[in-house]
């Protein structure tokens, strides 16, 4: 170590990338990295119990990966005495211990976080520099001058630029193939007998059990279990699970991204968001590697497309959408929902198969693919009412890839369209039709997709038009929705009412969640 005054380098949970811009052209001798496990990060939500595991335990690896390369790591674990709880807390502590010249952090994910690493300049008798993420494709002063004159902020606009300005799926100046868009070929039902290669599982190692422990130890209340943990912790694991995705599933990732079975948790899902949002994966790499598997012939053209639509399209809007409008983005709440979040969410009691399905992969595994937590779990919670703060904090807390930052707009704006439509052109409102067509779900369910009313009948058919019903005056003029009144209109009265008393009759049923699930009371 130099005998100048070091720069001190905090590393956070979600920024574990040996070229982040607070690393990148520093010098060993003269650089302190700080890494920080802290209460109100583990607690302010009552995040998953796999979701911390996840998190401290590829922090735990990176730090002793930096070891190893040669970096002076300043580590404070969770239960490390005097641990201040708080970032701004550890990082004050630091400086006392390190007396450093100066601080270089890279912005936060998560505005919560940000508001306070901002205030750091002023606690702090050193040099504070808040240097840019640059590890996205798209900075945050780029979203906003793309989306400052625009009445709305579609996603495919967005997508199109990225697309340009990476050079990914481009012929020229032209789309590959003739379009920007292929989601029209990635919505095949499951066939009989659809089954997906199993992904990669990693036994724990005696960091990942150590950490295993802590959280048996220190958050026994919080959901989830930890028995099926298998997450990747490092980048070699993240790379293993993207080889295997590569390999053996993304060729059919694209027909059924949209498809979901009963007892397959992941199909063909890349299950690589973990590892990107940690950091410990580059998503533009990742791209790059799904288009050169498009050019050897290794994937068709509908596969690549939708994945790298979902990485430099959505994941990419997302993040500047969520900074353009926090904080108000999470007190949205256009449609008025205030019904409480049903308990059934957190225990998977129910009936409705396709729910108690994606809530058992949830609970089990920290995850459901997108179709899952759009389609059914989100739809019931759009078509029942169920006020935005409570969903939002429910996918919070459950997922084991949901940053604040990318959970935030999915939720609010996507799945429950509480924004009233800056992010989407329609609410996702469905009936148990789509979930038919789409799963194997309804076939051994107690409730019939094909009875539309009264004992027996699919709680999302007249929960579906209970709320096309009551937010007529706010949908009727939408051009993608609009029409459906038309049908509404044509039932006549006494089938109306019957649709609405059983919609009524079910949401009677529900029993709202018990306190201190999400947060402590």
């Amino acid at each position: 170590m130099s005998s100048q005054r070091p720069i001190l380098v905090p590393i956070l949970g979600d920024q574990l990338t040996r070229d982040i811009a607070s690393l990148r052209g520093r010098a060993k001798d003269d650089t302190v990295i700080l890494m920080m496990e802290v209460w109100d990060e583990a607690t302010y939500v009552k995040h998953h119990k796999q979701k911390i595991a996840l998190i401290f335990s590829a922090m735990r690896h990176f730090a002793q990966d930096l070891r190893d390369a040669g970096w002076t790591v300043d580590y404070a674990s969770l239960t490390d005495e005097g641990n201040a709880g708080g970032f701004s807390g550890e990082v004050a502590r630091a400086v006392e211990r390190r007396t450093p010249r100066a601080i270089h952090v890279v912005q936060a994910s998560e505005w919560r976080v940000q508001q306070d690493i901002e205030q750091w300049p002023d606690k702090f008798a050193c040099e504070v520099d808040i240097m840019p993420d640059d590890r996205f494709v798209c900075s945050l002063d780029e979203f906003n001058d793309w989306a400052e004159d625009r009445k709305t902020l579609r996603m495919e606009y967005f997508y199109r630029e990225m697309r340009r300005k990476t050079g990914i799926l481009m012929d020229e100046d032209k789309p590959e193939g003739g379009e920007w868009n292929y989601d029209s070929e990635n919505r095949k039902p499951p066939k009989d007998g659809l089954n997906a290669p199993q992904r990669p599982l990693f036994e724990p190692d005696d960091i990942t059990r150590e950490v295993i422990e802590l959280v048996e130890d220190q958050f026994a209340d919080h959901f989830g279990n930890l028995d099926r943990f298998g997450w990747p912790v490092t980048r070699a694991q993240a790379e293993e699970t993207a080889d295997a995705f590569f390999a053996e599933r993304l060729p059919f990732f694209g027909d059924y991204q949209d498809a979901m079975v009963h007892g397959q948790d992941d199909l063909f899902h890349s299950m690589l968001s973990t590892s990107i949002n940690l950091g410990l994966l580059d998503p533009l790499e990742l791209c790059q590697r799904a288009e050169r598997e498009y050019e050897q012939g290794n994937a068709p053209l509908n596969a690549v497309e939708g994945f790298v639509r979902q990485i430099i399209g959505w994941r990419e809007y997302v993040r500047g959408f969520y900074w353009r409008f926090m904080p108000g983005l999470e007190s949205d709440n256009a449609l008025n929902a205030q019904r409480g979040l049903p308990e059934f969410y957190w225990t998977g009691k129910t009936d409705m198969r396709c729910l108690a399905d994606a809530i058992r992969s949830t609970r089990e595994n920290a995850h459901a693919h997108h179709i899952q937590r759009l389609m059914v779990l989100g739809n019931f919670a759009l078509i029942a009412g169920i006020s935005p703060r409570e969903v939002q904090d429910w996918f919070l807390v459950v997922y084991a890839d949901a940053y604040e930052w990318v959970e935030l707009p999915n939720v609010a704006a996507m799945v429950l369209y509480a924004d009233g439509g800056k992010l989407a052109s329609k609410p996702y409102a469905a009936s148990g039709n789509y979930i038919n067509k789409m799963s194997n779900y309804c076939s051994e369910c107690k409730y019939s997709v094909s009875k539309k009313t009264g004992e027996g009948a699919c709680p999302f058919n007249a929960l579906y038009w209970h709320f096309m019903d009551r937010h007529r005056e706010r949908l009727e003029k939408n051009p993608r929705i609009g029409r459906i009144y038309s049908n509404w209109d044509r039932m006549g009265e006494d089938r109306q009412a019957e649709y609405l008393d059983s919609a009524e009759t079910f949401l009677d049923t529900l029993e709202p969640a018990q306190s201190g699930w999400a947060r402590d009371q």
